[in-house]
């Protein structure tokens, strides 16, 4: 006859630890993907961008294109990594957020919804990581 190991009691820390984690992660995958997509389409047709003379931080739409498809991708490799909590993860997801924020700032004038909705789901995602303190994970997770 075999035994099974009983697991450890999950507490509540542990509850929101895990799912703040799984928020973030999911949140910068989607707002990876949506990056990636808006970067495509910069690069691909100038024609759907809004163009605003004498911007202080006019760059041209499609070196604007790179600039979110690059961080889009990156975005994208670093939200897999946090869904196996790793500290490396909720490092580089926090500093991926604050430059999507940044770039999502200044390109503001040439998509400005979608620009703030992006920049208040990269602070969501910012302060789901900051939040989670690491002891709170149960040993099987890490």
């Amino acid at each position: 006859m075999t035994t099974t190991q009983p697991r450890p009691e999950s507490t509540v820390k542990q509850d929101w630890a895990t799912g703040l984690t799984v928020f973030a992660a999911v949140m910068l995958l989607v707002v990876g993907v949506l990056d990636i997509f808006r970067g495509i389409a910069a690069v691909a047709e100038d024609e759907i961008f809004v163009t605003t003379p004498n911007y202080v931080y006019s760059f041209d739409l499609t070196t604007w294109g790179w600039i979110h498809l690059v961080l889009g991708v990156v975005a994208v490799i670093v939200s897999l990594g946090l869904f196996k909590p790793a500290t490396w993860a909720r490092v580089a997801g926090v500093g991926i957020a604050a430059i999507v924020i940044i770039a999502n700032f200044l390109s503001l004038p040439y998509y400005p919804v979608w620009s703030i909705v992006v920049i208040a789901l990269s602070g969501f995602i910012i302060w789901a990581l900051c939040v989670v303190r690491t002891e709170n994970f149960p040993d099987l997770v890490r």
